[in-house]
């Protein structure tokens, strides 16, 4: 065994004493990325100095590391793709990529990764870009800390900013991302982490995903995007403290749910939006410790969603908490605090000794009427709402939080 060890670590040390470093500069031997790539062996390093370089459609099809010195800016002059890796084992980092071509044939991107694995794109600027990364039939990649800026004006004629198709394992960490189509999308991607990244004032979603299981969004910002997040036909998500805030418009809300399953919600902030989570076709979630400040509807329930735990949630000056638009309801909420409960704690437990209906007559008018909403602070609306609560008709009568905190919840 320590022979075979031995053997190894010769193998690796003669591997090693091979790699060499190709700088690339106006001046130098090679002074173009292309020039370089093709000198490269593998596992070479291609080290680019400060300049700018007026190049497109370079290929990477060799496992090789590129860095950049002090942020050498690689202009694609509008030509087309960038940077197209088809390699394994490709490192770039470091670079400033501009001017990506536009297509209504092809997603022209900044960076594409294209059938490979354990690829990592780093500490990367991209602006006046079309698609920005994208990442296709590729896995185990690493995408960290890259500033993605966009001048999308038109949805039909911008891309996103970081796109995985048919992807999985990848990790996207410490990633800014603004002003192009969709800040993040996912279709067919399975088992990805989302973290720590920022996605705001996007033309449409700050987040799209369809059709990808069992990933984590954890600790990410979504501000103030043209329709927020959409989440749709996905199973086993795992969506952990992030920030849903200020997405405002008639068809804008915090994140949608359409047909998602066996998803949880946990420890996330919905803070001033049309919607903070507008849901259909969703069923056994649970929502837990999640923060609904200061949105028009706090959770608005389309239709077709059982089995969800709404639990240990705060609900805080909503214009509306709760949203149904059917009679039959059999999803619980308990434990949650509700800044509209007027209920007593005699024994002082916490736990309010009047349970809470959070459902309202009135948004069930709006429902049905929008044009309703200018009643919202009427004191006609205050008589019908306490009607309804006396004796339920249109609302679900079984709709209760048996116990309802009469201190915001901490965790």
């Amino acid at each position: 065994m320590n022979k075979f060890i031995v053997f190894l670590l010769v193998i690796l040390l003669t591997h090693t004493s091979y790699a060499q470093n190709i700088e690339v500069c106006k001046t130098c031997p090679t002074s173009t990325i292309k020039e370089a790539i093709t000198k490269a062996k593998d596992f070479d390093t291609i080290t680019i100095k400060k300049g700018t370089y007026k190049e497109y459609n370079i290929i990477i099809n060799k496992p090789i590391t590129i860095v950049g010195e002090n942020y050498p800016v690689i202009d694609g002059e509008l030509k087309g793709e960038i940077i197209t890796i088809t390699s394994d084992n490709v490192t770039v980092d470091g670079l400033f990529i501009i001017n990506v071509g536009t297509s209504y044939t092809e997603d022209y991107a900044a960076i594409r990764v294209r059938k490979s694995k354990n690829f990592v794109i780093q500490n990367l600027v991209l602006e006046k870009l079309f698609f920005g990364i994208y990442i296709e039939k590729s896995n185990y990649g690493k995408v960290y800390h890259n500033k993605i800026i966009g001048d999308a004006v038109e949805e039909y004629n911008s891309g996103n900013g970081i796109q995985l198709w048919y992807s999985n394992y990848i990790e996207i960490e410490h990633n800014y991302v603004e002003h192009v189509r969709d800040g993040i999308y996912l279709e067919f991607s399975d088992n990805c982490l989302i973290k720590n990244n920022v996605s705001a004032e996007n033309l449409r979603y700050g987040l799209h995903f369809m059709f990808s299981n069992d990933d984590i969004y954890q600790d990410n910002t979504f501000e103030n995007n043209g329709a927020g997040v959409a989440v749709m036909f996905s199973k086993k998500i795992k969506m952990l403290n992030n920030t849903f805030k200020e997405n405002w418009g008639t068809a804008s809300y915090g994140m949608l749910l359409k047909e998602i399953n066996d998803a949880e919600i946990i420890g996330n902030t919905f803070q001033e939006n049309t919607i903070g989570i507008n849901i259909e076709g969703s069923n056994r979630i649970t929502y837990k410790n999640n923060n609904f400040i200061n949105n028009g509807w706090a959770v608005k329930v389309r239709g077709a969603c059982y089995t969800n735990s709404f639990l240990e949630n705060n609900f805080l000056y909503n214009s509306f908490d709760i949203s149904y638009n059917s009679k039959v309801n059999d999803n619980v909420f308990d434990r949650n605090y509700w800044s509209n409960y007027t209920g007593y704690d005699l024994n002082k437990d916490g736990i309010g000794d009047v349970p809470y209906r959070p459902v309202k007559l009135f948004s069930y008018i709006v429902n049905r009427t929008p044009e309703t909403i200018i009643l919202l602070r009427s004191l006609f609306i205050d008589i019908i709402d306490f009607s309804e609560k006396v004796s339920p008709v249109f609302t679900p009568d079984n709709l209760l939080d048996n116990n309802p905190l009469t201190k915001k919840a901490t965790w």
